[in-house]
């Protein structure tokens, strides 16, 4: 009797009235176990009130309700979908909202809506990775900074390809330390992209600028994959075959710079040969079984040889060079190439590259000397 002379007297009260009359009415229903009210008639009540026509009296209700765990779900549903400032109340604290439907909210809602929803002091998985996978800039920013979300390697991956080119968002991702590797190195392409497009850089490198942003690339590449654990190799070998990174420069480089699990883990990505023979083969099987794997993974038959040549001095304790610094796999595979009596074109165009590496290796070498010697003089 009491809700249907509730019902009667709002048809006509005002504004204000009905405002505190939802309010004390979702406090009567929450606490509908001490005060004996009926539950059903008060949620017909707060039904009948989601049609109000003043926001003022649904965000007295919300307001109410918002903290409850007990409430109709259809009820906090529409309260969800309503004004932003409706919407707020609901979103960022009701508890009643399952996953599936944060998820169609932040499908059908505004980016406002996915901002509350990435705000909300517990994100599960599957609602950051919806998140992740639609939201915009600033809504993946607002789910990056919160530490209540929980965002699985796939949705950070997904938010580096998607948004990588924001600077935000990529100074963001990278102060986290369950980054993926591949995640890293997908900001590395956006970054040299966005370098190559650069006037200043153009006007500076000049017709160079694509060489020079590709072995930029390459070259943080291999430092990511210094830095990536045993078990990220493989998805990162994938990774680098999906952006066309696997090639036999950048293969080659990483054998001779000594990256030998992850050359392992791409051999086995481009292969497709078990990962228990690929490691049987190069750590201890002859010249002709080697190449064969080479020639597996798409290696041409010249290009075969100078790898399996690789692998063989990779193998190897080289010693000194004659001024008595250690050698190096690239410096000994130049001799290698350099030594053929006709080598092909392809082998040639490979003797470029080892060299260039053989040089920053020196390059390097003399770094390190340099600065050593400064320490040592200080």
């Amino acid at each position: 009797m009491i809700i249907q002379a509730f019902l009667r007297w709002a048809e006509t009260a005002r504004t204000n009235d009905r405002a505190r009359a939802a309010s004390a009415l979702g406090r009567a229903y929450i606490e509908a176990e001490t005060n004996g009210i009926d539950r059903r008639a008060a949620e017909m009540a707060m039904t009948f009130l989601l049609d109000d026509p003043s926001p003022k009296v649904r965000r007295s209700l919300v307001e109410a309700l918002a903290d409850c765990s007990a409430v109709p779900r259809a009820i906090i549903v529409a309260l969800a979908e309503d004004q932003p400032e409706i919407a707020y109340v609901a979103i960022s604290r009701s508890p009643v909202l399952t996953d599936e439907d944060l998820v169609d909210l932040a499908a059908r809602g505004t980016a406002e809506t996915r901002a509350l929803i990435a705000a909300r002091s517990v994100v599960s998985r599957s609602v950051a990775a919806a998140i992740a996978e639609i939201g915009g800039e600033e809504e993946v920013l607002i789910l990056l900074e919160n530490e209540g979300a929980m965002l699985t390697r796939r949705s950070l991956k997904r938010i580096a390809i998607r948004l990588g080119h924001a600077a935000a968002v990529r100074d963001r991702l990278l102060t986290r330390a369950d980054l993926p590797s591949e995640a890293r190195h997908a900001l590395v392409e956006k970054v040299g992209a966005a370098l190559t497009l650069c006037g200043l850089v153009q006007a500076a490198i000049g017709g160079r600028v694509q060489r020079v942003a590709r072995e930029a690339c390459d070259a943080a590449a291999l430092v990511i994959i210094e830095a990536a654990s045993q078990k990220e190799l493989p998805e990162l070998a994938a990774h680098l075959r999906d952006a066309g990174r696997l090639t036999p420069a950048f293969l080659l480089h990483a054998l001779c710079s000594g990256r030998t699990e992850f050359f392992s883990a791409a051999v086995v990505d481009l292969s497709g040969v078990a990962e228990k023979r690929v490691r049987a083969i190069l750590s201890g099987g002859r010249v002709h079984p080697i190449r064969a794997l080479f020639e597996s993974a798409g290696l041409g038959r010249d290009v075969s040889e100078a790898f399996a040549e690789a692998v063989l001095l990779w193998r190897k304790d080289l010693g000194a060079a004659a001024d008595g610094t250690p050698q190096s796999v690239a410096a000994a595979l130049l001799s290698f190439i350099r030594r053929q009596p006709r080598p092909s074109a392809t082998l040639s165009a490979m003797a470029e590259i080892v060299e260039r590496l053989a040089f920053a290796e020196q390059r390097q070498t003399a770094r390190n000397y340099a600065l050593l010697a400064a320490r040592h003089a200080a």
